[in-house]
C-alpha cells in the first residue's frame, strides 16, 4: 500500500526551506517528486545537474504568437525548488512539475487583458479607467500576505520578517514543514480567502491551479509510486488536503481556452530577484540569503564571515575597517540579538551594528554593503544547448567572437573605431539598439564625441533582453537580417523628417548597408513633399554628422549628401516665412533648431550651401516682421560668419536698441543677438556702448518691463563672464576706474543730521 503523500510547504527562495527541505528528502527517499511549476518547464529540468548551469537563473516561458504573454520563474542555489529538482535528477527520481499548464495560465492572462482594454458598454465587469500599470502585470499579481496575520500575532511588522527570522535563518530541519504545515493550514481554515485580497480573476485562476494540483496527485498515485513527495507553495497546503473528488476537479478544469507556449532557460541576476526589479521572486536580500546557504555547513559562525566579506568591501573602497572595529561590530551584533531572544544575529542585527561601529552612523556606507552583499551582483549562467531562438544564438555567437561578455554590473567601455574589433562591437551595439535591446547607452560625457574616433559605452546587460530578443527574431534569423528589417519598418512608419534623418544615422553606425538605400530614399521622398522649415532644419544635425564624419567609420558619406543638400536648400527657401508671427514659446523652440541646423551647415562646408544658408540669414535678420529674437540671432550668426561687418551689427544695434523702440522687443532682439555669450559684451565697443546707451535713456516703467528679460538674458552667461562684465560696468566711459577703496565726496552737514536720531537708537547720550 502506498504512503500518504508527504506535503512540504515552501514560501519563496529561501536558505533555511532549502535546508530542511533536503533533509527531508534525504530521509524519505521518495521514488516520485511532485513540485509546483509550469509542466511546458520539465525538458528543462535535467539541465538543472549539468556543470555549465550557474544560478540565478530562470524559466522563461512565453507565447511565441504574443511575446508580451510571459512569465519568468527564477531560481537561485539557495531556492528549495532548485534544490529538490537537482536532488532528483542525481538520484534518478521521477519529477513532474504540477501547477496550471501555462497554455492555460497565460490564455487566462490573454482574457483579463482583452477585458481591461474593452469599452465599458462591451465589457461592464471591466473598469474604463484601466491604467497601463494594471496592463504590464504579471501573470500572478502580487496578492496579501497571510502570514501578516501569524506576524502580527507575534510582534512582528510583516510577514516577511517573520517568515525570514522564524524560518530562514534558522533551518531547524525536517520538522520545519510540519509546523508550517499546521500554521498554513489552521490559518486558511479559521480566515479563508479574506487573509488574502484577490480579485474574481485571480481566485478563479487559483482554485483551477489548485485543481490542477490535485488530479496531478492523483495521477502519481495511479502510477504506483509508493513514497511521494510534493513541494509547494504553503498556502496550498489546505487545499491539496481538501476531500474534493476527482470529477469536480475534471469539471472545473474542462474547457480552457489554450496558447502556444515555449520554455527555455535564461540566465538571471540577483538585482531581479528583488521585490524592486519587477521581475522579483518576493525577496529583499538574495546575497544575504546566499551567504546564509553557503555558512550552514560551514566551521565558522555566519557573522564572522558575513563581517568579513564587509571588511573586505570597505577595504576595498579605501574606507577604514580595521581589526577592533569587526570585533566590536561582532559583539554588539550577539547583544542585540540576546536582547531580543534570537540564537544568532541576523540581518537586522548586523546591519544596526554595521552602522553604529564601521559606518558611524552613516547611512551612505551601509547603502553601499546593501547594494553589493545584502543584493549582490551574481549574475547565472546556463548550459549552451539550451534551447534558444536562432537570433538570440547568433548574438551569443557575435559577443563570445567579439570578447563581449553579458554582465549584470555597469561598466564602461571605451572603443578605438580605428581598430576592426572595437568597430565590429560598436556595430553590434547599434544594431542591437534597434531592435531595441538597450545593452548598451552612448555616454554624453568623457573622452568620447561622436567626431573623434573614441565612442563610449555604459553596458549593462539585463535578463529580460532575452525576451526582447525572442520578440525581435520576427525580423530575421541573424543580428543584420533583423536589424535590416526593423530599421525598413520604422522608416515606413515615421512621420517626420526628423525621426528619419536620425534613423538614417542610426543605419549607417551600425552598417546596415541593405538599409541604406530605403531609408535614405524615404528620407528624400518626405523631404520633397514637406515645407515645414522646422522640420528640416530638425532634420539637418544628424544628416551632417553622417556626412562629416562617416570616414571615422568607413561609411560612404555620398550616400546622404545629395538629401542633406537638399534639405538645406528647402529650409532656407522656407526660413524667412517661418520667422514671422511667432509666439514667444515657438519663437525660443526655432531658436535652438537654428543653431543646431547653423552647426550643420558649418559642418557640410560646401560653398554652395552655405551661400544659400548665409544668405538666408542675412535676409531673417533685416525682416522686420520677424519674431525680435530669431531677428537678433540671426544677425549674431552672419557677424560671426562675416556676412556682415561690424558696421552692419552696430546700424542693426541702434535701429532695435533706439529710445522710441518697444523695450520688450528691444529685450528679446539683445538675447538673440548675444545668444548666450558675453565675449561680444566685452570685447565690442560699439556694442557695450550701444547697450548701455539704451538702457540708460529707459525710462522707470519700460526698464521694470524690460528687466526681467535682460536678467533673463545675462543669467545664461558664466561665473567668470559675469564678473568680468561687472568690472567693466565700474568703468566710466572716459577710462576712469571706480574702486571701492576710493573716497566719496561727502556732505558733512546733511550727515550730521542723521546722529541725534542714531543716538537715540543705539542708547548713546545725546
Amino acid at each position: 500500500m502506498a504512503d500518504k503523500p508527504h506535503l512540504f510547504g515552501i514560501r519563496h527562495h529561501g536558505p533555511g526551506c532549502a535546508s530542511s527541505l533536503l533533509k527531508a528528502l534525504e530521509t524519505l527517499k521518495p521514488d516520485c517528486l511532485l513540485v509546483e511549476g509550469p509542466p511546458e518547464a520539465e525538458p528543462l529540468v535535467p539541465a538543472i545537474a549539468t556543470e555549465s548551469m550557474k544560478p540565478p537563473v530562470a524559466w522563461l516561458s512565453y507565447c511565441p504568437d504574443d511575446t508580451a504573454l510571459a512569465v519568468y520563474h527564477p531560481f537561485a542555489v539557495f531556492s528549495p525548488e532548485w534544490q529538490a529538482l537537482g536532488w532528483a535528477v542525481r538520484h534518478g527520481v521521477s519529477v513532474r512539475l504540477i501547477d496550471l499548464p501555462l497554455v492555460h495560465s497565460l490564455a487566462l492572462e490573454q482574457q483579463r487583458r482583452a477585458a481591461l482594454q474593452a469599452p465599458p458598454q462591451s465589457s461592464p465587469t471591466s473598469s474604463s479607467d484601466a491604467t497601463q500599470e494594471e496592463l504590464d502585470d504579471a501573470v500572478e499579481p502580487d496578492a496579501g500576505d497571510p502570514l501578516d496575520w501569524l506576524a502580527k500575532a507575534a510582534g512582528y511588522g510583516d510577514g516577511e520578517a517573520w517568515w525570514n527570522h522564524m524560518v530562514e535563518e534558522r533551518g531547524d530541519g525536517e520538522e520545519l514543514f510540519a509546523a508550517i504545515a499546521e500554521a498554513m493550514v489552521t490559518l486558511r481554515n479559521e480566515l479563508g480567502d479574506q487573509a488574502r485580497e484577490r480579485s474574481e480573476h485571480d481566485a478563479r485562476r487559483e482554485a483551477l491551479r489548485e485543481a490542477h494540483m490535485r488530479q496531478c496527485l492523483r495521477e502519481a498515485q495511479k502510477a504506483g509510486h509508493q513514497r511521494i513527495a510534493v513541494v509547494c507553495g504553503a498556502w496550498h497546503l489546505s487545499a491539496l488536503q481538501a476531500d474534493v473528488t476527482a470529477k469536480s476537479d475534471q469539471q472545473l478544469l474542462k474547457g480552457l481556452a489554450k496558447v502556444k507556449v515555449n520554455s527555455t532557460w535564461v540566465p538571471w541576476t540577483y538585482r531581479h530577484l528583488t521585490r524592486a526589479s519587477g521581475y522579483g521572486a518576493g525577496i529583499s536580500s538574495p546575497g544575504w540569503y546566499e551567504h546564509l546557504w553557503r555558512s550552514s555547513n560551514a566551521q565558522s559562525p555566519r557573522t564572522i564571515g558575513w563581517l568579513a566579506r564587509v571588511a573586505r568591501l570597505m577595504r576595498e573602497k579605501d574606507l577604514d575597517c580595521s581589526s577592533a572595529h569587526l570585533i566590536e561590530t561582532a559583539r554588539l551584533a550577539d547583544s542585540l540579538a540576546a536582547l531580543r531572544e534570537r540564537p544568532q544575529p541576523g540581518l537586522d542585527e548586523l546591519n544596526e551594528a554595521t552602522r553604529t561601529v564601521l559606518c558611524m552612523g552613516d547611512d551612505a556606507v551601509l547603502r553601499l554593503i546593501d547594494d553589493a552583499l545584502v543584493v549582490g551582483d551574481r549574475f547565472g549562467a546556463v548550459p549552451p544547448d539550451v534551447p534558444v531562438v536562432p537570433l538570440q544564438r547568433d548574438v551569443e555567437q557575435q559577443q563570445k567572437t567579439l570578447r563581449l561578455k553579458p554582465e549584470a554590473l555597469a561598466k564602461t567601455l571605451d572603443l578605438d573605431l580605428r581598430a576592426p574589433n572595437d568597430l565590429s562591437r560598436s556595430h553590434l551595439l547599434h544594431r542591437l539598439r534597434l531592435l531595441d535591446v538597450a545593452w548598451g547607452e552612448v555616454a554624453r560625457t568623457g573622452r568620447s564625441a561622436r567626431g573623434t574616433f573614441h565612442e563610449i559605452w555604459n553596458l549593462q546587460w539585463q535578463p529580460e533582453f532575452q525576451l526582447q530578443l525572442i520578440e525581435a527574431s520576427r525580423y530575421g534569423q541573424t543580428v543584420v537580417q533583423a536589424s535590416t528589417a526593423r530599421v525598413i519598418e520604422r522608416a515606413a512608419q515615421a512621420h517626420d523628417i526628423e525621426q528619419l534623418a536620425e534613423l538614417v544615422d542610426l543605419v549607417l553606425l551600425a552598417a546596415i548597408p541593405e538599409a541604406v538605400e530605403p531609408v535614405t530614399q524615404a528620407l528624400e521622398n518626405r523631404a520633397a513633399t514637406t515645407g515645414d522649415a522646422l522640420q528640416l532644419l530638425a532634420a539637418m544635425p544628424a544628416l551632417a554628422n553622417v556626412f562629416r564624419y562617416g570616414s571615422v567609420r568607413q561609411t560612404d558619406a555620398s550616400l546622404v549628401a545629395h538629401v542633406l543638400d537638399g534639405i538645406i536648400v528647402r529650409a532656407c527657401i522656407s526660413l524667412p516665412l517661418t520667422c514671422t508671427s511667432l509666439d514667444d514659446a515657438a519663437a525660443e523652440a526655432l531658436r535652438d533648431k537654428l543653431l543646431a541646423a547653423h552647426g550643420a551647415v558649418l559642418l557640410r562646408n560646401g560653398d554652395e550651401q552655405t551661400g544659400v544658408w548665409r544668405r538666408a540669414l542675412v535676409a531673417v535678420a533685416g525682416q522686420t516682421t520677424a519674431h525680435a529674437l530669431i531677428a537678433g540671432l540671426a544677425t549674431r550668426l552672419a557677424l560671426d560668419d562675416g556676412v556682415l561687418t561690424g558696421d552692419d551689427a552696430a546700424l542693426a544695434l541702434g535701429l532695435q536698441l533706439s529710445p522710441g523702440a518697444d523695450p520688450g522687443r528691444a529685450a528679446a532682439w539683445l538675447e538673440g543677438f548675444l545668444n548666450r555669450n558675453a565675449q561680444v559684451l566685452l570685447h565690442d565697443e560699439t556694442v557695450w556702448r550701444l547697450v548701455d546707451q539704451w538702457l540708460s535713456t529707459l525710462g522707470d516703467e519700460h526698464f521694470m518691463r524690460v528687466l526681467p528679460l535682460v536678467r533673463r538674458t545675462f543669467a545664461t552667461f558664466g561665473p567668470g563672464e559675469r564678473r568680468d562684465l561687472g568690472a567693466r560696468a565700474r568703468r566710466a566711459v572716459g577710462g576712469t576706474v571706480v574702486t571701492p577703496g576710493a573716497q566719496p565726496q561727502w556732505d558733512d552737514a546733511r550727515a550730521a543730521l542723521a546722529i541725534p536720531v542714531l543716538r537715540q537708537i543705539f542708547g548713546l547720550p545725546s
